[in-house]
C-alpha cells in the first residue's frame, strides 16, 4: 500500500460528531511542532496535503484524510506549547480524549516526539492512557536530520528508556531524508490488518510514574 497510495481524500476538519466512514483508521498525536504534518505528507508523497507551519498550534482540529479505500489518517491538535488562545487550548483535551475513547474504527495511534528532546511528560502521560485503555501505539522520533548518528542512536536509547518502550521503538524518522518512511509504514500496514478491540474509557492524564 505505502507505494500505490492513490487517490487521498481530505474529509474535513471536526471538533466532534466524526464521520464514519467504514475504514480502519489511524492516529497521529505529538507535542506542537514536533513534524506530524511533514510525517504525512512524507508517508502519503504529497508536498502539502497536510499544512506544515512554523507556528506551534496550527492544528486545532481532528483533519481526516481518507487513503483510497483502505485507511483513514487522523491528525490529531498538538499538545503543550502552542501559540493559540487558552479557551483554544482547554478544549483541546477534552476532544482528544473523547475521540481516542470513543472512535471504534481506530487501529493504532502514532505518537510523535522530537529527537532532539528528551522524554516529555505529555508525551508519557498520553502512553499510559493509551496503554490503559488498551489503544495500540507506535513511537516514531522525528528530526533526526538534525542530528549526527551517534546523538540519534544515544537518544534513540534514551528516550526508549525513559518512556518504556520496547525494543524497535521509537521508530527514527526524518522528514527531509524520507529516513524510516518503510518502518512506519510497516507499522501502520499491521494496524490496518488487525482485528479490532473495544477500546477501555481513555484514563485521565497522569504521571506514569505516580500509577
Amino acid at each position: 500500500m505505502r507505494n500505490q497510495v492513490g487517490r487521498i481524500s481530505f474529509v474535513g476538519s471536526f471538533r466532534s460528531q466524526l464521520p464514519d466512514l467504514g475504514l480502519p483508521e489511524i492516529a497521529f498525536a505529538g507535542r506542537s511542532n514536533v513534524g506530524k504534518s511533514s510525517l504525512l505528507n512524507t508517508l502519503m508523497r504529497r508536498r502539502s496535503l497536510a499544512r506544515t507551519s512554523r507556528t506551534p498550534g496550527r492544528t486545532q482540529l481532528i483533519n481526516l484524510f481518507q487513503i483510497g479505500d483502505a485507511v483513514v489518517f487522523a491528525d490529531l491538535p498538538g499538545y503543550g506549547f502552542a501559540r493559540v488562545p487558552e479557551r483554544v487550548r482547554l478544549e483541546w483535551g477534552p476532544m482528544v480524549e473523547t475521540y481516542l475513547g470513543e472512535r471504534g474504527t481506530l487501529r493504532l495511534v502514532v505518537v510523535l516526539v522530537d529527537i532532539r528532546r528528551d522524554a516529555q511528560h505529555d508525551d508519557g502521560s498520553l502512553l499510559w492512557g493509551l496503554t490503559e485503555a488498551r489503544i495500540p501505539s507506535v513511537v516514531v522520533a522525528t528530526k533526526t536530520d538534525k542530528l549526527s548518528k551517534q546523538k540519534v542512536r544515544r537518544q534513540l536509547t534514551t528516550l526508549r528508556r525513559d518512556l518504556h518502550l520496547p525494543v524497535g521503538q521509537p521508530i527514527p524518522f526524518s522528514a527531509r531524508t524520507g529516513a524510516g518512511r518503510g518502518a512506519v509504514w510497516d507499522e501502520l500496514e499491521a494496524a490496518i490488518r488487525r482485528p479490532v478491540e473495544p477500546a477501555e474509557p481513555l484514563p485521565p492524564a497522569t504521571d506514569p510514574e505516580e500509577a
